[in-house]
């Protein structure tokens, strides 16, 4: 919690309204010199005063005296697995309103705030309404505002900025979003070295382990950006099949060398599902059925091995905790177990498998991996592709 600013408040609510000390006084009964010692930290009013003078300036007690509620680390990441649960369980208008109530409560807990922001994005397609859906998007970019107006933590206003933009690309304002990310990730900037002039400070002053610690996660973190890029590659190369062969050769080299099916099953899940999408675009029946097995395998290994999305080291990279301790969410998965499912389903309903969805070995990935075969509730779902956000 911040420290409390009733006196400051006081002073600022009383020239907004423009009164002088002696008309806040004859209003509440007191002094102009009790006033006075009020503005100066001297001394303060009584406690039956302060919802008084609250309602007088229109503003609540908690406004009034400067309190801030804070939340810690381990406080917001039970929160944001209590709201991604209600999103599963509940209606989703009832699930929409305890967030706002948390937002609203929580406001000026700028780490919470971002990661409501966040959960939003995970789940403001659940809204009925495509109306709906941008409503919902638009108060996300406020918060990301009020992030950035407001918070002096540079690595949350830093997140709150790349999260806008994401919003704005869901929104539809891909200029929105170019104009605030194009300065800023430029591949010739000398910003996109800072990670390994931070490696070779820390070796210089001799806190090796500091330094073997982060050049392990940037490794880390750099091997799942690489396969995301891939993703994308070929989402934006899909017709251009000499191009996405190599690229599906290449990063399946890659992701074996480091065992990322087991590493980071969601992340080999995803590249895997973009591979079957590629294949079958093209007719390639064969491919695109091993492609999705791999997948299939990757999503029973989020699903059933108790570590359901959690990130994680292994044998090699072993110096991970620390890092994942100090994420906002820890290693915790961003969405709950059964919204995984619903995602998968909509998924594997992707146009591009219309042609193979009555054969047996789609039935059968289909059936395993959500329950159910793959025509039931076909048409109550929108087409889209693996949720990259899983």
């Amino acid at each position: 919690m911040n420290k409390l600013n009733l006196p400051e408040n006081i002073i600022r609510l009383r020239h907004e309204k423009k009164l002088t000390q002696e008309e806040l006084a004859d209003f509440l009964g007191v002094t102009k010199a009790s006033v006075s010692k009020w503005e100066k930290g001297i001394s303060t009013p009584d406690i039956l005063l302060l919802p008084q003078l609250a309602a007088y300036f229109d503003v609540t007690v908690d406004e009034l005296i400067g309190y801030e509620a804070q939340l810690s680390g381990e406080q917001i990441r039970h929160q944001y697995a209590e709201l991604s649960k209600a999103f599963a369980v509940l209606p989703f208008g009832e699930a929409l309103k305890k967030v706002r109530v948390f937002a609203h409560k929580y406001y000026s807990c700028y780490p919470f705030l971002l990661q409501l922001s966040i959960l939003y994005l995970n789940h403001y397609m659940l809204a009925e309404t495509e109306e709906e859906q941008k409503q919902i998007l638009k108060e996300a970019v406020e918060w990301c505002d009020r992030i950035l107006e407001n918070c002096s933590n540079v690595g949350i206003c830093s997140d709150a900025a790349v999260l806008k933009a994401g919003l704005y690309i869901q929104l539809g304002k891909a200029e929105e979003a170019i104009e605030m990310l194009e300065p800023s990730v430029d591949p010739s900037r000398l910003a996109g070295q800072d990670g390994s002039l931070l490696v070779q400070a820390y070796h210089m002053a001799g806190e090796t382990e500091k330094a073997r610690s982060f050049a392990q996660v940037k490794q880390y973190v750099d091997l799942l950006s690489l396969t995301a890029d891939a993703i994308r590659e070929l989402f934006l190369n899909e017709k251009d099949g000499e191009h996405c062969e190599e690229t599906i050769r290449r990063i399946t080299g890659i992701m074996e060398l480091y065992h990322l099916e087991t590493l980071h099953p969601n992340a080999a899940a995803q590249f895997y599902f973009q591979a079957a999408v590629f294949y079958m675009k093209n007719e390639r029946e064969e491919e695109g059925l091993q492609a999705l097995q791999r997948f299939g395998q990757c999503v029973d290994r989020l699903l059933t091995t108790g570590q359901m999305g959690l990130l994680h080291g292994d044998a090699y990279f072993n110096r991970l905790d620390e890092w994942l301790d100090r994420l906002p969410l820890g290693s915790m998965a961003p969405r709950d177990k059964s919204f995984i499912r619903q995602s998968i389903k909509e998924s594997l309903r992707h146009p591009a498998f219309d042609r193979i969805k009555e054969k047996e070995e789609f039935q059968k990935i289909f059936l395993r991996l959500t329950g159910s075969t793959g025509e039931k509730g076909a048409n109550d779902v929108k087409d889209r592709t693996f949720d990259q956000t899983l």
